[in-house]
């Protein structure tokens, strides 16, 4: 994991305003910037004056959701559609449902209850969608049609979105170009992760548009970037491990050596992942909270 330093000016960040980024897509910003969300979480407006789509809403941020709501202005609202429930992802459907009378469809709803403190931000557990997609459905509106891309790994319900007017893709969480995803057990899963990072490397999308982050310019190059990234992970994990059996709290400051340390719970997660992964294809065993090569 690395990640690049924050902008220091919070006026640089352009929240709540509507920035048109081509002809059928519309971003807003809102006002939750994290070291897990970057400047903050990115609502796309997808559509023209006849109607459009709202793509991850975000937090229930009053302040956002009047910024949405002024964006919007008089057009219909075809359907809200969320990537996956983290926190700062939909917890605004409801709200932004109730006061345009559009469905909620996309991702489905994941409700985990778990003791274990989280680096990233919890589940929306009042997420309700109407409507589930499943892999390669598609939602239409005027002049536009998307197809959820089933990309689980980051959490298992997430999807991206592909616009089929202009070749964008709405990656929710699962590419960034600021900064790797964190893959959080038990529903976060590396297997599932690189699989869905091995799908995304064989389409052709022109454009990507994470929910955190810079516009993505350059797809193949970024996916195939982060799938190296995870190999060499895995590779530096096997290789610690064959010189001696490890808890994941010592594995982590010789991988991440250099890494601030506020970044080593994330770290820790993702190290976790990779070592469920290795012992379920026989490769590394546990015993209580050590790891060994199997």
């Amino acid at each position: 994991m690395s990640l690049p330093p924050q902008p220091q000016d919070p006026s640089s960040w352009p929240t709540g305003n509507v920035e048109q980024l081509e002809p059928l897509v519309a971003r807003v910003l809102a006002p939750n910037p994290s070291p897990f969300t970057y400047t903050g979480t990115q609502t796309y407006l997808v559509g023209d004056e006849e109607g459009v789509v709202v793509i991850d809403p975000g937090p229930a941020d009053p302040a956002h959701l009047d910024a949405l709501t002024s964006a919007i202005g008089e057009r219909p609202v075809v359907a809200i559609l969320c990537t996956h429930t983290h926190r700062d992802h939909s917890p605004a459907a409801a709200p932004l449902a109730q006061a345009t009378g559009a469905p909620i469809i996309g991702c489905a709803a994941l409700h985990i209850h778990s003791d274990e403190p989280r680096v990233d931000a919890p589940f929306d557990q009042d997420y309700a969608p109407d409507r589930t997609l499943a892999d390669g459905e598609q939602i239409s509106g005027p002049g536009f049609t998307l197809t959820a891309v089933a990309t689980p790994g980051h959490t298992s319900n997430h999807l991206c979105y592909a616009l089929e007017e202009s070749g964008a893709l709405f990656t929710g969480d699962h590419v960034m170009g600021w900064s790797t995803s964190v893959v959080v057990p038990p529903d976060g899963d590396m297997a599932d992760y690189m699989a869905s990072l091995d799908k995304l490397y064989a389409r052709e999308d022109r454009i990507y548009y994470p929910a955190h982050g810079p516009a993505v310019e350059k797809p193949k190059q970024l996916v195939r970037g982060m799938a190296g990234h995870r190999r060499q992970r895995e590779r530096q994990i096997v290789k610690l491990l064959g010189e001696e059996a490890r808890s994941i709290a010592a594995l982590v400051p010789v991988m991440y050596k250099g890494v601030s340390e506020k970044l080593w719970p994330a770290a820790g997660q993702s190290v976790h992942a990779h070592l469920i992964d290795l012992e379920r294809r026989g490769l590394a065993t546990r015993s209580g909270d050590i790891w060994a090569i199997a």
